[in-house]
Order: structure tokens, then sequence, then C-alpha cells
């Protein structure tokens, strides 16, 4: 099976014997990100497949081998590669553990099985070949093994054809072999380094619960604290949630202080904006009084890690005029003419609560290294996984420091990018160095547009870098979409957003159909960034039930534990979308439909020539599997006549067969 191909730039690299030039051309390395300026990601403990073009003049017969090794081991382990077709080679191999990791690709003309496979070619044809015969000898002398065991195997032919002058002593499978393996290869080339990443398996697939910690009471309008979370845990684990995401929960600053529904005057009482951080209680380092003590947050982090789940933190680099910093380190923040600091804006957007540090200040690297240390004590307290707040909005060369800087000591810790801005901005971000990354998802809706978008995000190059988290709703959107109520819509996102990506996230309130808007905005009114709420969790009508059956389908299905390995499939109804996803092994594959639409839909769902299973046993789709009623159909002209009734579950999923 050809290997799909990435458009990395030429590699051409010369040999240390060789000072006239390049000898060997390395071409359309796969996998490789702009030309090995940026890692490949990867899962550790997975296959790496890896292509390439390798030639050079002529038709002497090459070799070829893999080279790859951790970035901080110096000893390089060696697969072979293997000659698919047309000057493309495949070679493979499995990164043990999280990490950062290299490899190269050496090349060179393999002399011996020139000789050999010209020797047969000459004496086929009825040639005299008595010369070539001593030309072989003479070549396995020049080329002689330094190992002991291929040497052996090489002495022991010589030694025999200058007793018989046989030559097909010299024609030996096992001496080929020898030869292949151990022989000298004194025009050998290597090919530039790709780095690659190997993360944690929670890298590529997980359900976040984004929690807003000081609204988890159950008391009406009482402060929820950290022991309130955790009185919540049992819920959402049992949900089938694996990451418990939280809003920041540092100190919330006092001056410019927000009032509900961002009012630039806080009345008495009001809380405030947990992203205004700090106040003279700390700053990132420190936890807000109001929701306990640091002990007590990492027995939340404990309480997670016992039913099954992780603890994601918010972290965003913005401080309020009342943060620590401002007065230790008055260096870090531009003054304007009066003397005061300027607020964030985003104009129109105002936040009279915040102030950015100076990245271009003449403390920079103090910044930096600041900013770092905090990522580091939280990673201390048991925390693994940083959705980073608006990562766009700072230095691109710092988050790739920082990034690197802390996954170096730590490799299993992911970082989310909460970046909805530009394309190439968002991708900018995925290459330097975040685990995953936010997505147009929320306001891609129509059939078209979402197949248009997953073609995108699951083809090349995207797919090594890239690694979509589809948000169904945040604390800072609420898609239009969703500001009818209409529950059967809220289950479709869900169920859209929970099968087309491995990892997804809802927002804490979407699960009881929370969808009043801010009137002519894609905001909440009465938004919990600005206040405090206190929900029935049991609400008449939530979607508790349509959630935990999605996430256990997920859990029981490999493939949608992964995102690359989708294709779409065809449905004659323009509102329903249908596609299939593959397990990475390729054991596991499921069949998706769902509509886009309330009104009952009947169509044909077409399978086509879809074939399914692992590479070396790829065969048709013959039968599907009902996952919610067990139902089993045999698939006629491969397809079938299926129906969806939104207001019961706008989602149909199939377990597919040979």
């Amino acid at each position: 099976m050809r290997a799909e191909r990435s458009f990395s730039s030429k590699t051409f690299d010369s040999s240390s014997s060789d000072p006239t030039g390049p000898r060997f051309r390395f071409e359309d390395i796969f996998p490789c990100v702009d030309g090995g300026r940026y890692a490949v990601k990867r899962v550790a403990g997975e296959t790496v497949d890896v292509w390439a073009d390798i030639f050079r003049e002529g038709h002497d017969v090459l070799g070829a081998a893999l080279l790859w090794r951790r970035q901080d081991a110096s000893d390089w382990q060696r697969e072979d590669m293997v000659l698919f077709a047309n000057d493309r080679w495949h070679g493979q191999f499995t990164p043990p553990e999280p990490g950062y990791y290299i490899f190269e690709i050496e090349a060179w003309t393999d002399q011996y099985a020139t000789w050999r496979k010209e020797f047969l070619a000459k004496q086929k044809a009825g040639q005299n070949v008595a010369l070539e015969a001593r030309e072989g000898l003479e070549l396995l002398q020049q080329l002689m093994p330094p190992e002991d065991g291929p040497r052996a195997i090489v002495e022991a032919a010589i030694h025999k054809f200058t007793q018989t002058s046989d030559p097909t002593d010299l024609l030996d499978e096992w001496l080929a072999t020898a030869m292949r393996q151990g022989g000298a290869r004194p025009d050998l080339c290597r090919s530039s380094p790709v780095p690659l990443v190997a993360d944690r398996e929670r890298a590529r697939a997980g359900a976040w619960y984004e929690m807003v910690p000081r609204s988890q009471s159950s008391v009406p309008g009482q402060h929820g604290t950290f022991q309130d979370c955790i009185a919540r845990i049992p819920e959402i684990a049992g949900l089938g949630f694996d990451v418990l995401y939280l809003t920041p929960i540092h100190p919330v600053g006092r001056t410019n202080r927000k009032g509900k529904n961002n009012a630039v005057t806080a009345a008495p009482g009001d809380v405030g904006s947990f992203y205004a951080v700090g106040n003279e209680n700390g700053g990132h380092d420190a936890v807000e009084p109001a929701l306990g003590t640091l002990e007590d947050f990492r027995a939340l982090v404990a309480a997670c890690h016992q039913h099954g789940m992780e603890v994601a933190m918010d972290i965003a680099v913005q401080c309020s005029p009342d943060h620590p910093w401002l007065k230790e380190h008055p260096q870090w923040f531009k003054r304007r003419p009066d003397g005061s600091i300027k607020y964030a804006e985003n104009p129109p957007k105002k936040y009279e609560d915040i102030v950015n540090p100076d990245f271009g200040s003449d403390d920079s690297i103090g910044l930096w290294i600041a900013l770092r240390d905090v990522l580091l004590f939280w990673v201390k307290q048991g925390v693994r996984i940083f959705r980073i707040d608006n990562p766009h909005t700072k230095p691109l060369p710092f988050w790739e420091w920082a990034i690197r800087e802390v996954q170096t000591r730590d490799p299993g810790v992911i970082f989310l990018a909460e970046a909805f801005t530009r394309p190439k901005v968002m991708k900018a971000l995925a290459k330097l160095g975040f685990t995953q990354s936010y997505t147009y998802f929320t306001w891609r809706t129509g059939k078209d547009e979402l197949q248009e978008y997953l073609t995108e995000l699951t083809g090349y190059p995207e797919r090594d870098y890239y690694r979509p988290n589809f948000f169904v709703t945040t604390p800072d959107i609420l898609p239009v979409q969703l500001q009818s109520g209409d529950t059967w819509l809220f289950k479709a996102r869900a169920a859209l957003a929970a099968t087309l990506s491995s990892n997804y996230g809802i927002y804490n309130g979407f699960e009881l159909v929370e969808y009043e808007p801010l009137p002519g905005r894609e905001e909440y009114l009465n938004s919990e960034k600005y206040e405090i709420r206190t929900r029935d969790w049991n609400k008449r009508g939530n979607i508790k039930a349509y959630l935990q059956r999605i996430n256990m389908i997920r859990r029981a299905n490999p493939a949608l534990l992964q995102t690359a390995n989708l294709h779409f499939l065809q449905t004659n109804d323009p509102n329903v979308i249908g596609f299939i996803k593959e397990s990475v092994d390729g054991t596991n594959a499921v069949a998706v439909a769902i509509s886009l639409a309330k009104e009952p839909r009947e169509f044909w769902f077409h399978f086509g020539d879809t074939q399914i299973g692992p590479p070396d046993a790829r065969r048709p789709v013959r039968e599907i599997e009902n996952l919610v009623t067990g139902e089993r159909h045999l698939l006629e002209w491969n397809g079938l006549r299926t129906r969806i009734d939104a207001n019961n579950d706008p989602a149909v999923l199939f377990r597919c067969h040979v």
C-alpha cells in the first residue's frame, strides 16, 4: 500500500568520502513538517511509517536504512527500509515512550548486490563470466564486514571459491544477507534530520468537561470551593468524561473589577472576572482563597485520578492591576505618557480589569522565565494538561521555548491552544509545539462546510501536526445555532464533535441545554465569567444520558479515539452527513450518520467500495451493527436505507464488519 505523500522540501546530502557533491537524493520524506523545521506529532507506542524517494544516477542496487533515537540519546536505532516502487522506500519505527525524537535516512550503493544482479543477468544470457567472478572475489575482499558473524560468512565464501573457482560459491543467499547487513559502504549518505514528538495517549483522545469552580456550590449565591468540585467528580466521570478542565482558579483582581454581564462598575459582592488574574493574595502561582487552599487543589487533582480523570488548568498570560508582578517587576509593564498602564483591548471590546505584560521590555528574558516557572509550579501540583488562553496574542517564539522547556522535564505535559484567530496563525501555534488546538468547528454547521473543514484537518500536512479539539460551547461562545434551545440540536452538535474529533469538549451547563444569549451576541446572558451560577444538575430536560452514551460508545470503539483516519460517505440527503472512521491498527471501524435537520430523514447510506481492516487484510464493508440497538444489517448494493428521527436521536452509529 502506497503511503500518503507530504510536501516536505527536498533534501540533498553528500557522503563525507565524496567531496565532489551530492550522490544520493532524498526527496519527499514523509512524515515531515516544513522540511523538518517543526516536529511531526505521533503517539508513543505506535508505529511510525516513514517513506522517502531515494535515488542516484545509474542502475546500481541501493540500500537504505531508517535511523532513529530519542533527542537526548547518543545511540541510534536502525531499521531496514524496503523499496516499494518507483524509488519510493518504506521503513518503520516505534517510539516507546513520550518525548522528543529524531529520525534520519541512510542510503548507499549495495555494490555486492549490484555485482550479483549483473553477474546473474550475464550468466543467464550465456556469456563468459569468469572475469566477472574474479571481480566479485575482489569486491568481497574490499567490502569485508567488520563484525565477526557476517565476516565469517564472507571469508568462508572467499575460501571456498579460491578452492573450486565455482562462481556459485559467491552467489549464496547467506552471503547476500551478510553483505547487505554488514558490508562496507564507502558512499554512505544521510538525509537531514526530521524531528518527531511522541505524546502520551491522552493527547490523541479525550472528552473534556469545562467547569467553573466557583459555580459548583449547591447553595444559591454561595461561592463554590474545591471541595464542591470534588463532590461533582463522580457524576462527571460517570458521564464518561476524561478531562476536568478548570477555568482560572487564581485570586481575582479588585481594581476595575467587572460587574454582572461585563458591567464596567462592579456592585458590592460581585466576584469579577476570573481572567483578571492576581490580587494581594498572589498571582499565577496562587489560588483564590474563596476556593480553598493549595492543599485543597491537590486533593481535587487526586480525586480526579481516583476516578480515571485528569485536571486541565487554564493559564491566561495577563494580569489584574493588583497582580504582585506590577510591584515586584514594574519593568515588565509598559507605561503610557501619563504614567498609567494601558488596559487590554480588542477594539471595540475593552478589558479595563486586565493589563498585559510587555514581552518587548528590557527584561523580557526574566518575564519568559517567570512564566515558565508558573507552568512548572503547577506541574509539581499534579497538573499535566494546560489550556492556554489566547496564545496568539503573545510572541510565538516564547511558546516554542516554554513548551519545550516544560516537556523536556515532563514529556507527558499537554498544551491546548485556545486561539480563535487567523488560520495560518492557528496552524503556526500547532507546528511550534501546542499538542492540541481549538478549531472553527463551532461555526461549521452545514454538511458541505463540515466536510470541507474536516478534509482540511485530516489531510496532509495538517494531520501531521494539528490535533483538533472540538469544543461545542465555551464560556465565551454560545453559537447562534444553539440559541434556539432545541434539544435535538444540542445532541447533534455534541454527536458531531464527539465522533468527528477524538478530542472534544463541553462547557458546564451544556448538558442542561442552557441557551439564553445576550441579544445579538454569541455570548451567554448572565455569564458566569462575571458572576456565580448555582444549578440543579439534574434539571428536567437535561441530556446527560445522551452524552454518557456517546462517551461510552467512544471508549468502546478505538476508531472514534482518533481523528485522522476519517472518510466521508455518500448520503442522498443534503441534511445528513455520513462518514467512517478506523482505529489506528485497522481492527475497528465505525460508520456515523448525523442529521443536521429536525425533521425525520429517510436516506440511502452508501459505502461504495470502502474497505476496512489492517493494512495487509483490507476488505469491503459487508455488515453493520447499530451500536445503540444492536441490530445488524447486511449491506445491499454497497449501502443501506435507514432513518433518523432527530427528535429522538440525531445520530446513528454502526460498527462495521467485513
